[in-house]
């Protein structure tokens, strides 16, 4: 090959990989692994505090935005009638309607929107809690009480669309539906719950269902999850009773393992580390699982937490660096760091959350960039901090937004923001807003 055709080929992969690392097409950003790569980023704030670009108003919701390109994705809740209660033993009776957005990242402005009547008889009601999935030229949202919607990316047309309520008899979880839509391939697969069908895969393009699997009383609200061990790809699918490893072109189980969250509150996403995952929820339900290929895949349980010991996060997903795990626990609200080979606690702090005494659930969402880590506080605040297994540093913070929701008597935002374009896009119930982290 000619060395002009050579480097133009070699510009245009370096150019299009450098595109995808900046977008955040889905929640966690790109694989899920909450890792930005983009470059050019501040590795401290300035003085005078970071340069919001924008803030638009939005409506209640969970739901944390994806970016791709120059277009920003967010669902919402605009609340007709009812009241809402954040009672974690009732639900609130709501009139209303979800709607899909679509901005301008460059100046916020709405490019699109969808909305559509959705009554709400949840738990903590204030909104959608799934962050749209964005893959190729289509996005996938799925609403609290069960709407699973196709979109064409560009002009918000619908291309196909399911209610887990009317297709599967899918009974909405206590908290509503939170397991953000994964996509592999030519599938999208979903948590819907009803007979036998806990997951389900369904042909991207079409909504056409490929396979169903599981059964349980409880859908539970952790995200598909998709590993890689030993040549063979892994779907995970947690619900209150077990974790389930699954063929994705067939739903043929794998593998089971009982782990039994409190309140059925499987949440947290499964975290894999070489030939081991980390799985953890409230209840003081904790552990380190080892993998093994052999003829099959199979998994075995090393250790199990115990109080007091291990971490055991709920809200927000903790990230894995060598042998460490880092993350909020939810009955103490602390942030801390863990050995993965026993779960002995390294090192905890309150300077993340500012948890009080009585703070349980206090939360920060975490993505690593270089040798540095964004933290994005239930406060609102981003920091800038340096882990590491010897203890905690921070390099820098700033305040984005209000908290505007409830829980527990403080002010909350949880929502996982996305960081693309060399910013962080972040939203509470009333406003969306962009943050220029660009050196």
């Amino acid at each position: 090959m000619p060395v002009r055709i050579l480097s133009a080929v070699t510009l245009l992969l370096f150019s299009s990989s450098f595109a995808a690392a900046e977008n955040w097409p889905q929640w966690l950003g790109p694989d899920r692994a909450s890792i930005w790569n983009a470059s050019g980023i501040v590795d401290s704030f300035p003085k005078q505090g970071l340069k919001v670009e924008w803030r638009v108003p939005v409506g209640l919701g969970y739901s944390g935005p994806a970016v791709v390109d120059d277009k920003v994705y967010l669902m919402d809740y605009i609340k007709k009638s009812g009241e809402l209660v954040n009672n974690p033993g009732g639900t609130s009776k709501l009139q209303g309607q979800e709607r899909v957005l679509c901005f301008s990242a460059k100046t916020g402005k709405v490019l699109w929107e969808h909305s559509y009547h959705s009554p709400y008889d949840i738990s903590y009601a204030a909104g959608p809690r799934c962050t749209p999935t964005v893959a190729d030229g289509k996005v996938y949202t799925l609403g609290a009480e069960g709407n699973l919607i196709c979109f064409n990316a560009e002009n918000g047309n619908v291309i196909w669309s399911k209610d887990f309520k009317t297709d599967y008899n899918a009974k909405t979880p206590f908290w509503g539906h939170a397991a953000s839509p994964l996509v592999e391939g030519d599938t999208l697969y979903c948590l819907v719950g009803g007979k036998g069908s806990i997951a389900v895969a369904f042909d991207k393009n079409t909504g056409k269902e490929l396979w169903r699997s599981l059964d349980n009383k409880e859908t539970g609200y952790c995200p598909p999850t998709m590993i890689s061990h030993k040549g063979t790809r892994q779907l995970l699918i947690w619900h209150p009773a077990s974790l389930n490893s699954l063929n994705p072109k067939t739903g043929k189980v794998y593998w089971t393992i009982p782990l039994k969250p409190g309140y059925g509150m499987s949440v947290t996403v499964p975290r894999q580390q070489g030939d081991f995952l980390y799985v953890s929820a409230i209840g003081d339900e904790a552990a380190w699982i080892h993998l093994k290929n052999d003829s099959k895949p199979t998994a075995k349980v090393v250790w199990k937490g115990k109080t007091r010991s291990a971490l055991f996060c709920c809200n927000s997903t903790p990230f894995i660096e060598g042998n460490t795990i880092y993350g909020c626990d939810i009955n103490s609200g602390e942030f801390m760091a863990v050995n993965l080979k026993d779960g002995k606690r390294l090192w905890t702090t309150k300077q993340v959350t500012n948890a009080g005494r009585r703070d349980r659930h206090a939360t920060a969402f975490i993505v690593k960039h270089n040798n540095q880590y964004f933290l994005f506080t239930e406060k609102g605040d981003l920091i800038l901090a340096s882990l590491s297994p010897t203890g905690y540093k921070e390099i820098s913070r700033f305040h984005v937004l209000e908290p505007t929701n409830e829980a527990f008597g403080r002010q909350v935002v949880w929502s996982h923001p996305a960081f693309a374009n060399k910013s962080l896009f972040a939203r509470n119930d009333k406003e969306l807003v962009r943050v220029s982290l660009q050196k």
